[in-house]
């Protein structure tokens, strides 16, 4: 019994040394298709959802954490990583998505807690990484390592602007500062999006491309203009301010544009998937960064019916409904094959 109690602990600290830092995209995709339910008046399922993102938020906080402590070097070997350091933007992503939908649900305290925090580590991050992963110490061409998850830089960013957004149509006492920093946060946003895109581009094309390189996390190209997206119409529907008023025309624009361009993008990722698994024959199996899948298809929902009320247009907020119900099925599948991930990985150390 105590060789097998042995072999479970050892096989939990090898997964936690080996934990991904993108791994709070689970957080992500919970919350934001607990947001899509609650806006569809599934309220039940919003409050589930929303619960399972607390719990997983709250875990793996206390796993990295815990990697911090005994796999430290495994951590800073992540950091200096430029394919895996731009992972840690989702620790920002989910702070802030959690906090709009606490928010959403009455808790303005706590979600204004979660802003400080996520905006703290998206100052940090946001200096540390390109820094420590990008223009440090250099094994390869950085180049060559650029792939989806150097847009989470840009979500990150969305992110920041979709709960200081969120709060400022309630909290009328910080309404400036909170117009000032959802303005600050979208601006750097889009224009990270426009300077990731070229990155990856030039990757794509400068490098050899094979099917595996072809990760989930590429969805997030698609996913940064969902929540830019949703963080424009927030914005566009928060409360007068002066910082508002300069940029509403020319946020309300660039809502519709990125509306666009992130439709344009599905059937080419849909494509994508299709020749890496089916033509290449690599088999789908769950990992972590298949929530970085879910994600983009949850704030692609959420995105649509927000901007589909806030410009009156039926037809996209009609597409926004329907969307979101395809990331709730994607939510499911993708969780149940988690806990059965999981499930096996705790049997074979039985």
């Amino acid at each position: 019994m105590n060789l097998r109690r042995s072999d479970v602990a050892r096989r939990i600290d090898v997964a936690i040394r080996g934990l991904t830092p993108g791994y709070f995209a689970l957080v992500m995709a919970t919350g934001i298709v607990s947001v899509g339910m609650l806006t569809n008046g599934w309220y039940l399922i919003s409050a589930l959802l929303l619960t399972v993102a607390v719990v997983a938020y709250l875990s793996l906080i206390g796993l990295n954490l815990v990697r911090l402590s005994r796999h430290r070097s495994a951590m800073a070997e992540d950091f200096a990583d430029p394919a895996r350091a731009f992972g840690f933007f989702t620790f920002v992503a989910a702070t802030s998505v959690l906090g709009s939908r606490l928010s959403q649900s009455g808790f303005h305290f706590i979600s204004l807690v979660l802003l400080l925090v996520a905006t703290v580590a998206w100052v940090v991050l946001g200096y540390t990484i390109p820094w420590t992963a990008v223009l440090g110490e250099r094994k390869t061409v950085p180049l060559s390592t650029a792939n989806g998850t150097w847009f989470i830089w840009a979500v990150a960013s969305q992110s920041i602007a979709v709960l200081a957004a969120t709060l400022e149509v309630e909290l009328e006492a910080w309404r400036q500062w909170m117009a000032l920093l959802a303005v600050f946060s979208w601006s750097v946003g889009v224009f990270l999006y426009g300077a990731v895109g070229v990155f990856v581009a030039i990757r794509m094309l400068a490098f050899p491309f094979r099917p595996s390189d072809l990760t989930p996390p590429y969805w997030v190209a698609m996913g940064a203009t969902a929540i830019t997206v949703v963080s424009s119409a927030r914005i566009v529907d928060m409360a007068s301010a002066p910082m508002v008023d300069a940029t509403r025309g020319l946020i309300a624009g660039t809502a519709v544009f990125f509306w666009a361009f992130g439709t344009w993008l599905i059937p080419p990722l849909l494509l994508a998937g299709l020749w890496r698994h089916v033509l290449h024959r690599i088999p789908l199996r769950y990992e972590a960064t298949l929530w970085s899948i879910v994600f983009p298809l949850g704030m692609y929902g959420v995105g649509a019916q927000f901007l589909g009320d806030v410009d009156r247009l039926p037809i996209v907020h009609a597409i926004g409904y329907a969307e979101s119900w395809v990331a709730l099925a994607a939510w499911l599948t993708t969780f149940v094959a988690m806990l059965i991930t999981i499930g096996r990985t705790l049997r074979r150390s039985a």
